[in-house]
């Protein structure tokens, strides 16, 4: 077999039935070989960067390998934000590049770059492959890799002559890396540790992380949560850990937090956290970070367990197989005192926007909890995430995806063609900003070619509104490069009342319409229904519903920068 017939037998033998690529010269002997293969699709969007979001969004939604085949060069290098954001999440995907034959590489040939050597620290291993024989080794290894323990991104760079010399057909059947052996077991000592802890506390609280959806260990942390009667937080990863609903839950932690979750671990005196990295938008400022409380963390990652925050129980392992057995020694506690206290601090400060009149990102989200069953959410990055992940209600995980560790604007419309095309039959809706909605703003062609039925929200402000946010807050009011509205001929001064700003660019129903998708403006909140009902109505392609709302709207409470979770800023 040649080097690209072993590639796709590899892709078969793995299960791989959708492909994200975009040919090249370094990579156009792969394609050739994937041409009319039926049994694997080959997506082609508009720009490797939402090549990469798409399969991020496929796999974090399906929990299948996502697959990425690009050129070399450019091609190559228009991966590494990709490559970054699901290293940061856990997802796993295997990434192969094409590469100039071995002879050329190190001299500068037209479209070479050491792909390897960029993207080292961002991604969970990469490897140039350098003979025939090895070929299928390493492919098998990529794949193994990217799903097992925490799951992450792999880059397989394989240079043009491997690709085109012939080998043996044999693809193997077994894996034996020497120093990578995942973790598949439970210390018990640890757990039971954990678990007399647990039963000593009067102030317990349970934080789930990404880790519990990565690892599809809903039911049994839900489960954990009731039979012991201890309340909830979640990161942002974390929504759906436990539905959004239950009478546990508290919300969110971080910087934009709930007041009863930021409260509930700054007063807590144990902590078990499962599958979080305590990055320091989830903490606030460490010192302070949780400071009554014994911390017990489990994590897949031993790297990640007393990097940030020093614990107390320290547990590598899976998250649903330790849930699991710590369900076998918990028991009910008797913390009705801490219970009723932290439901009431969620009902006396509830998160919402009722400061603003009219339409807002609050009812727009509300009427999607009302209105659709088990969507799946996709979000961009900057408040209209962070409006998203207060108001948005999950119950299970891969419902909700999201750039959490990167905060990669630009990650959210093509993560939802990712996400419909692994799940045809669910509703995929995209809320993204009027600023991040343009950075990929071409894959509307490829969401029309493919007659994807995607919802497409834009909370349109007219500004990049996170940094104009704390540009108001701590920078009184100067709006330096946030107004999206800007023309040359415009007077800087932002502050004066009696301005009169140009029109928006773009149009963006008329843009929509030209991709031969379908558009709709809202203005007011008594059509935030009807809009829906148009893209209901319009299941041949995708729909762009473009919510005006206040300009100056915010996103509270909010945490400043080096201070305590208790430090928050109700309004402004």
């Amino acid at each position: 077999m040649k080097g690209t017939e072993i590639i796709v037998k590899a892709l078969k033998e793995e299960g791989v039935d959708i492909l994200f690529g975009y040919p090249g010269g370094q990579a156009i002997d792969i394609f050739d070989a994937l041409y009319g293969q039926d049994d694997i699709e080959v997506i082609l969007p508009r720009h490797e960067q939402a090549l990469i979001h798409a399969a991020d969004g496929y796999a974090r939604s399906t929990g299948k390998v996502g697959v990425c085949l690009v050129t070399s060069g450019p091609g190559a290098t228009n991966l590494v934000t990709g490559i970054a954001t699901a290293n940061y999440d856990s997802v796993p995907l295997v990434c192969i590049t094409g590469q100039v034959p071995l002879g050329l590489m190190g001299n500068d040939a037209f479209q070479e770059v050491d792909i390897v050597g960029i993207t080292n620290s961002i991604c969970k291993y990469a490897v140039t492959v350098r003979t025939r024989e090895e070929l299928p080794r390493i492919l098998k290894e990529a794949f193994y890799i990217a799903r097992t323990g925490r799951p992450g991104p792999v880059v397989v760079d394989i240079p043009k002559d491997i690709q085109q010399a012939e080998g043996s057909d044999e693809y193997p059947d077994q894996v034996n890396i020497r120093g990578y052996k995942p973790n598949d077991s439970v210390h018990m000592g640890q757990i039971k540790k954990a678990m007399d802890m647990l039963k000593k506390a009067a102030k317990p609280l349970f934080l789930f992380g990404g880790g519990v959806n990565i690892s599809s260990a809903n039911a049994e942390v839900t489960r954990l949560a009731e039979v012991m009667h201890v309340p909830v937080i979640t990161t942002i990863m974390g929504k759906g850990a436990i539905p959004s609903t239950h009478e546990l839950y508290l919300g969110n932690i971080g910087i934009h937090g709930s007041y009863a979750a930021n409260h509930a671990v700054s007063e807590c005196d144990v902590l078990l956290s499962i599958g979080t990295r305590f990055n320091d938008r989830i903490t606030g400022e460490i010192s302070e970070f949780a400071g009554n409380a014994k911390i017990i963390h489990i994590d897949i990652d031993s790297a990640s367990i007393s990097k940030n925050i020093v614990v107390d129980v320290p547990i590598v392992a899976d998250a649903k197989m330790a849930a699991q057995k710590l369900l076998e020694y918990a028991v009910p506690l008797s913390v009705d005192d801490w219970t009723e206290k932290v439901q009431t601090w969620k009902k006396e400060y509830p998160i919402n926007m009722d400061r603003y009149q009219g339409l807002t990102p609050e009812k727009v989200i509300r009427y999607i909890n009302e209105h659709f069953d088990k969507p799946i959410v996709t979000t961009d990055v900057g408040q209209n995430q962070l409006w998203t992940t207060q108001y948005i209600q999950m119950e299970s995980n891969r419902h909700f995806l999201t750039s959490g560790g990167l905060g990669t604007m630009g990650y959210g419309f093509p993560a939802a063609i990712g996400a419909q095309i692994g799940n045809p039959d669910s509703t995929v809706i995209a809320i993204s900003g009027d600023g991040g909605m343009q950075m990929n703003i071409q894959e509307l062609a490829t969401a029309v070619a493919l007659e994807l039925p995607l919802i497409l929200v834009v909370f349109n402000n007219g500004y990049l509104g996170n940094v104009r946010q704390w540009q108001k807050i701590f920078f009184d009011k100067r709006y330096s490069s946030t107004c999206l509205t800007y023309r040359k001929s415009c007077q800087r001064n932002c502050l004066d009342p009696n301005k009169c700003c140009p029109a928006y660019t773009p149009d963006f129903v008329k843009l929509a319409e030209s991709y031969d998708a379908y558009g709709m403006r809202v203005c007011s909140e008594n059509d935030i229904g009807k809009a829906f009902d148009y893209a209901l109505e319009h299941r041949d392609a995708p729909t762009l519903l473009e919510f005006i709302i206040e300009r100056e709207a915010d996103v509270y409470p909010m945490v400043p920068t080096g201070k305590s979770l208790e430090d928050m800023i109700m309004d402004c």
